[in-house]
C-alpha cells in the first residue's frame, strides 16, 4: 500500500532554468537575462527555440535549445520538468494576444503546478524568484502522490 502523501525532492544549489517568452515578451526576457547574469552564469539554462538563440546572441550565456514553442518546445520543457530534469521556469508569456499553441502553454502551466515547480510569468515574480534565499542553497520540494490519489480513486471505484 503506498503511504506517503507527498514525495520529496531536492532542487539543488545550482538551478535547471527554462527560460520562455513569447514573441512580445522576448524583449523583455532578454533585458532580465541581460540585467541578471551575474547570477544566472552560474545555472544550467535551456529555453525554446528563438529565446534560447535570442539569449546566447545578445546576452552571450550558454542556452540549451529546445524546438520553437508552436513546434512542441513547451512540450519537451514539460517532458524535462516530468523527467526531473527542470527545477525552474521563467515564461514570460502575453496574456492578452492569442497563441497558436495555447494548449500547449496550458500544459506546461499544469506541469508546473503537478510538479511543484517554481513558475514565473512576469519580471516582478522573476526578480522575487532570482532573489530568495532559496537561489543559493537547496530547496525540498514536495509533490503530491499522484500514485496514491489515484489508488484511492480506483479503491472508492472497486467499493461501488
Amino acid at each position: 500500500m503506498i503511504q506517503e502523501d507527498y514525495i520529496g525532492f531536492t532542487i539543488e544549489k545550482q538551478k535547471r532554468i527554462a527560460l520562455i517568452a513569447h514573441d512580445s515578451k522576448k524583449h523583455a526576457l532578454i533585458e532580465w537575462v541581460e540585467a541578471n547574469k551575474e547570477v544566472l552564469k552560474s545555472h544550467f539554462l535551456c529555453g525554446t527555440g528563438t529565446t534560447a538563440r535570442l539569449i546566447v546572441d545578445e546576452v552571450g550565456l550558454p542556452v540549451k535549445a529546445y524546438n520553437s514553442g508552436p513546434l512542441g518546445g513547451d512540450q519537451q520543457i514539460g517532458a524535462r520538468i516530468v523527467e526531473g530534469n527542470i527545477d525552474f521556469v521563467i515564461f514570460f508569456w502575453d496574456p492578452l494576444a492569442a497563441q497558436p499553441h495555447d494548449p500547449d502553454v496550458k500544459a506546461l502551466l499544469r506541469i508546473c503546478a503537478v510538479y511543484d515547480i517554481p513558475l514565473a510569468t512576469n519580471r516582478s515574480t522573476a526578480d522575487f524568484m532570482l532573489t530568495s534565499k532559496y537561489m543559493v542553497e537547496d530547496y525540498e520540494r514536495h509533490v503530491i502522490n499522484y500514485n496514491k490519489v489515484i489508488s484511492g480513486r480506483l479503491d472508492e471505484l472497486g467499493n461501488k
